[in-house]
């Protein structure tokens, strides 16, 4: 059996179903960020560094509701110490990451007179590639500890997923 079978069969369907969702989830929060994050730099409304700020808090909102309530299900009143705290914390963690990847790459390309055009798109691509850095250590967070299930009621129901458990089933 190769590896990916083995992979699906250990992880199981409701799991592949649930990554798939945070999947979503992120590129929906990157093209609200991204456009926002396009149109400050394109404009020049503000520096790339503080377009950054503006742009990740823009896409931080619907990730995180969209992450607690379709991908982990949760309802009810939010815990701002236990979810809200520490989600904008991953968040700004990327943001710290992105900010620096965004204004070495706006400075390199201003140094050299790139297009302003080809200048957007670079500064974009940094800030994607910084938050693709910690896209799988946050989903393993959001899993373990942020939306975890306090019983052992299963996450999605129907799709055998418990407790947000990433063990092999």
């Amino acid at each position: 059996m190769d590896a990916h079978r083995r992979l699906i069969r250990a992880v199981g369907p409701g799991r592949i179903r649930q990554f798939l969702r945070y999947s979503s989830v992120s590129v929906i929060s990157t093209l609200v960020g991204m456009t926002t994050l396009g149109v400050l730099v394109a404009t020049r409304a503000m520096s790339p560094g503080w377009a950054n700020v503006v742009a990740t808090t823009a896409g931080t909102i619907p990730s995180f509701e969209l992450n607690r309530r379709w991908v982990w299900k949760k309802t009810g009143s939010r815990s701002v110490l236990r979810e809200i705290g520490p989600f904008w914390a991953i968040s700004f963690i990327g943001l710290a990451l992105s900010t620096v990847a965004v204004a070495v790459t706006a400075a390199w390309a201003d140094r050299h007179g790139v297009h302003p055009a080809t200048r957007t798109m670079l500064v974009e691509a940094a800030s994607v590639a910084a938050f693709g850095s910690i896209w799988l250590a946050q989903f393993v967070v959001l899993d373990r500890f942020l939306f975890r299930p306090h019983d052992s009621v299963a996450m999605l129901p129907g799709d055998g997923a418990t407790s947000g458990s990433l063990e092999a089933a």
